[in-house]
């Protein structure tokens, strides 16, 4: 099986090339999004793959839905590439394991993050003022600490090589509407929780997530990959301290290291020594198989 970086098909329009995912219109109703092993870190398309890493992604998201089911419609059509058109054979070294059918949506202009713990930008924010994304925090609290209750804090969706921003809550329902945001504020906690317990009886502390959704008819869908390294913090639950960074199974190891290359974070990003792609592949690789309890074979 073939490392992807960019996919060639010809017939449906590419009608997307994202920081990870090719998009293909098969018709008016259903898209081809195929993940590509392509790296992206602070906004910023690396130009060294992590080999398969797309399988990682898309076969996750595939776990999570299924887990999901009974939460909220999601825009999967078919998974299974021996159902796929069959104008789209040929591809079968781009598109197996990597590729699903799904409903075309229209995306909604925010993105859904729900926090269980404070790091990343909303420690940050903390430091700064107290608060993360404008809500209110106790005083005293340290960098990894779990929040007494989960956090829904949506962003802004930027543009390729644009950053999101955090929002609060009523700018999101200024760009949405409220009753829109209150139903992916729901589904999104909903489905942050039953992935954390699930997580944490594997040995794994889901610290962070990003979740995003798209109309269709009317119909409000999951899109998107949802709950993996790329979307996630995942954390080792038997190494976890409060007051300092954690080590994970997710691209916080990457951006750690660019963080340390003197990389000013605009493009071109730096090349990847081949230890820092071996150790992030196998990174994602391990939270596959800690959540899931199978190995992704790649062959």
């Amino acid at each position: 099986m073939q490392v992807v970086t960019k996919t060639k098909i010809k017939g449906p329009k590419l009608v997307s090339t994202g920081k990870v995912r090719d998009i293909y219109e098969l018709d008016e109703k259903r898209l081809l999004i195929v993940t590509t092993d392509r790296m992206s870190a602070f906004d910023v398309v690396l130009p060294d793959p992590i080999p398969y890493k797309g399988i990682v992604l898309n076969q996750m998201s595939l776990f999570w839905l299924d887990l999901f089911a009974d939460l909220g419609n999601n825009h999967i059509l078919q998974a299974d590439f021996s159902q796929f058109p069959e104008y789209l054979k040929e591809y079968e070294d781009q598109l197996r394991g990597r590729s699903v059918i799904v409903h075309k949506t229209k995306p909604l202009p925010v993105e859904c993050i729900v926090r269980g713990y404070i790091t990343g930008s909303g420690w940050k924010d903390y430091q700064k003022n107290g608060k993360l994304c404008g809500y209110e925090l106790p005083p005293g609290l340290v960098e990894s600490q779990k929040l007494e209750y989960p956090l829904f804090t949506p962003s802004t969706k930027a543009a390729a090589g644009e950053h999101d921003e955090n929002i609060t809550g009523n700018q999101a329902k200024s760009i949405i509407g409220e009753g829109l945001y209150r139903m992916v504020e729901d589904i999104s906690l909903k489905m942050y929780s039953r992935a954390r317990d699930y997580a944490a009886e594997r040995g794994i502390i889901i610290a962070d997530t990003k979740f995003e959704f798209g109309l269709a008819n009317g119909k409000l869908f999951i899109i998107d990959e949802v709950l993996t390294p790329d979307s996630s913090r995942f954390w080792p639950a038997d190494s976890y301290e409060p007051g300092r960074a954690q080590s994970s199974f997710d691209k916080q190891y990457l951006r750690d290291w660019l963080n340390s290359s003197g990389w000013d974070k605009t493009a071109p990003g730096p090349s990847l020594p081949e230890e820092v792609v071996a150790e992030t592949r196998d990174k994602y690789f391990q939270a596959y198989r800690l959540l899931t309890g199978e190995e992704l074979q790649i062959s």
